[in-house]
């Protein structure tokens, strides 16, 4: 099949649908604060989780005879929502939609994406906000809608645009859940469960990924895990006045600097533990080599740099700004995917500055994040993280270390042949230029469960997350653009394994 000749077939219905349909979609789901339960204890009763799976379970169902072509005949589709230690876990839409063109059941293709977000985040631009969707420069602002809710919606839209064309496709199922930025602790329980109803998974698509330009399509070949936690420093009962005490009392917060330096160098923020490092293999520096070739410095210049202005380098009034811990493109793509990082994302314990007196404080308490090297265990990690902190504490101040939920990262497998020949025409056919492969900083726990459920799958992992699209942060919007593109890209692909399935019923 020669991909460039679907183009012409699909592209105008997915346009149509992203700009009639998917987009209303999208900024009425950007309203809803359905913050992930690690940050809204009261999920389950504010029902806010709830409430996007349902908006979007309807719509999913609506797509059936559309626009009168006989589209995703014979989903079926549940909101599913197990039970638990302490009641039911968060909500889960599982669809399950049959084969075209009459070829069999026993391969199918698996969809991914949440409908869970990030906590609020300040710093956001004045007529902006998280759950304020605002359109403007073709780009959705507001939390959540590319990370990742677009993605049933996306994903969805590039099947009923091939059932549209009457172009036969395999059978394809999708898991979208919403604890993915808690860590996804419900997940396990809901692959055990459905794990039956998934078939023989022969190519995963999973839309929560980013990219590094909006130019061409973008693979990610593996993801940095994440551990992380609370620690908390101890050294007197209450705060006592700093010109009394200071010098005799060790400051909590300087105990706490003690304790992050065993676990990373802060003149360069090298993580020196072994158990947090792993060798980097030879394909990923090479793929490194040559996602650095075609970006350049924008590996790095994209981000929010105080002091920029973007005035070229080397002009008489260009302004000294801050800069990253490398400007090589190629060890900078290293750096945010196969090593080992440490951030402080919190504190507590700390008033605010104008209310803040002479007194020496009596505890400070920091949240950690340790983004991991692919290879490198979650669980096994994070309890070595915890081991490191909590060893001899320094003045025999009382050290606690609670951890997170370990998630483990990824590392895919060797891309197979009839992928990777998919992979590039799909985008020359839609971009007019070649697929590119890059490893991803964030965090997926899905993809490594199902990569140890499904040894043999492919995987297609991608997204719409590029620069300045800021997820996590404040104006995180999602380029439509370029997510249109990415949903005929899926559909082109899926087209392609259904030219290529041999069984027919």
């Amino acid at each position: 099949m020669n991909l460039a000749e679907l183009r012409p077939l699909l592209q105008p219905m997915i346009a149509q649908r992203w700009r009639d349909d998917l987009l209303p979609q999208l900024i009425e789901y950007v309203k809803v604060p359905a913050k992930s339960p690690a940050f809204d204890a009261s999920w389950s009763a504010h029902g806010y989780l709830q409430s996007v799976v349902q908006s979007a379970a309807l719509w999913a169902k609506s797509q059936e005879g559309l626009g009168g072509a006989q589209v995703l005949q014979g989903m079926q589709l549940e909101v599913i929502a197990l039970p638990g230690p302490k009641g039911e876990l968060t909500p889960c839409i599982f669809f399950d939609i049959p084969a075209t063109g009459g070829l069999g059941a026993q391969d199918t293709i698996m969809f991914y994406g949440h409908l869970d977000k990030q906590p609020e985040m300040v710093g956001w631009r004045e007529e902006l906000g998280p759950w304020k969707p605002v359109v403007q420069d073709g780009k959705l602002y507001g939390r959540g809608s590319a990370d990742d809710g677009y993605a049933i919606y996306s994903a969805l839209t590039s099947l009923a645009a091939l059932d549209a064309q009457g172009i036969r496709r395999p059978r394809c199922v999708g898991l979208i859940e919403t604890c993915e930025e808690s860590g996804s602790p419900d997940l396990p329980a809901y692959l055990a469960a459905l794990a039956p109803r998934l078939g023989n998974v022969k190519l995963v698509v999973g839309l929560d990924s980013g990219c590094a330009n909006y130019d061409q399509l973008w693979v990610t070949t593996s993801l940095r895990g994440l551990i992380g936690g609370t620690l908390s420093v101890e050294i007197l009962n209450e705060g006592v006045h700093s010109g009394m005490a200071s010098g005799l009392v060790p400051s909590s917060f300087r105990i706490v600097r003690q304790l992050l330096n065993r676990i990373d160098d802060v003149t360069n923020g090298e993580v020196l533990p072994a158990a947090f490092r792993a060798e980097i293999p030879q394909e990923r520096i090479e793929q490194a080599h040559q996602a650095g070739a075609i970006l350049g410095d924008a590996v790095w210049k994209h981000f929010p740099w105080v002091g920029c202005d973007h005035t070229p380098a080397g002009h008489a009034h260009a302004p000294k700004h801050s800069m990253p811990t490398t400007t090589d493109p190629v060890e900078g793509i290293l750096q945010r995917t196969w090593r080992a990082a440490l951030s402080v994302t919190g504190a507590a314990g700390f008033p605010q500055p104008d209310e803040a007196g002479n007194v020496l404080r009596p505890r400070s308490c920091f949240k950690l994040s340790l983004r991991l090297p692919p290879s490198v265990d979650g669980p096994w990690a994070s309890k070595e993280l915890k081991r490191i902190l909590e060893a001899d504490p320094p003045y025999n101040a009382r050290v606690q270390f609670k951890s997170d939920h370990g998630a483990s990262g990824w590392n895919a497998p060797p891309t197979a042949p009839w992928l990777t020949q998919l992979l590039e025409a799909s985008s020359q056919s839609v971009f007019n230029k070649p697929s590119a492969a890059i490893g991803e900083g964030g965090t997926i726990p899905f993809m490594n469960m199902l990569g140890k459920q499904f040894p043999e799958a492919q995987f297609l992992i991608t997204g719409v997350l590029g620069p300045q699209s800021n997820a996590h942060g404040p104006n995180e919007f999602l380029h439509l653009s370029y997510a249109e593109k990415l949903t005929e890209v899926v559909a082109q692909v899926v087209a392609g394994l259904g030219a290529q399935t041999t069984h027919i019923d």
